[in-house]
């Protein structure tokens, strides 16, 4: 019986959050033709109406925005729907790039740990691809206790990147968009309790993604204890 419980608690905190995110993106992605435009077209809007030193395009590698080239990126999806999805995205990815435009500290320090992240990770898939070889010339069981733990630590860096995403992820939804989507009236006073949850979940993507890192993590140090 206690297999079951921690079964079912294992797959409650990895999994669930996946799931409702994925649920409340989709429920919420339906074609409303009385909005007044497209996700594409209130973030032209909003860039223009602040004034944002940022450019607007269309990716099939997720919504995101990109501080080194400072571009809003929407998928064609998104970017060409008018749903209340597409809409409460398109303000999210606006509310990062006011971030930068403000300078927001954890915006910043987000993208340091993001680059040092990728290079470690980079680093550490190299010593794990060559690690066969290492064993081989090396016969000592310290070798594959180091490769251990550069595997460790390159994942864990991402889950380092993933928690310090979601104070900003929080800020981009309930600090930037939700109350320019309210004062805007773009949407109707029925429709902004849609668009907090999609808010809410775009929020929480980093919330999953963490915790499937730490699943990971756990993995490893499952592996090290070997």
């Amino acid at each position: 019986m206690i297999y079951i419980i921690l079964i079912l608690v294992f797959v409650t905190i990895f999994f669930v959050p996946q799931w409702w995110v994925k649920y409340v993106m989709k429920r919420y992605n339906k074609t409303i033709e009385a909005l007044p435009g497209t996700g594409g077209e209130l973030a032209q809007h909003l860039i223009e109406r602040y004034q944002l030193p940022v450019t607007l395009e269309t990716t099939e590698e997720g919504d995101h925005y990109d501080p080194e080239s400072k571009t809003v990126r929407l998928s064609p999806e998104y970017f060409n729907g008018k749903s209340l999805t597409s809409i409460a995205i398109a303000a999210h990815e606006v509310g990062h790039a006011i971030q930068d435009f403000r300078n927001d500290e954890l915006l910043i320090l987000r993208g340091k740990m993001v680059l040092t992240s990728q290079r470690f990770q980079k680093f550490g898939a190299g010593v794990i691809f060559v690690a066969p070889i290492l064993s081989a010339v090396v016969h000592s069981p310290i070798a594959g206790i180091f490769i251990a733990l550069i595997g460790f630590f390159s994942i864990a860096s991402s889950v380092v990147v993933h928690l310090i995403s979601l104070p900003v992820e929080f800020d981009a939804s309930f600090n930037k968009a939700l109350p320019i989507l309210k004062e805007g009236n773009y949407v109707t006073k029925r429709d902004l309790i849609a668009v907090h949850q999609v808010l809410l979940a775009a929020a929480l993507t980093y919330v999953a993604a963490a915790l499937a890192g730490l699943l990971n993590v756990w993995r490893w140090i499952a592996l090290l204890r070997r």
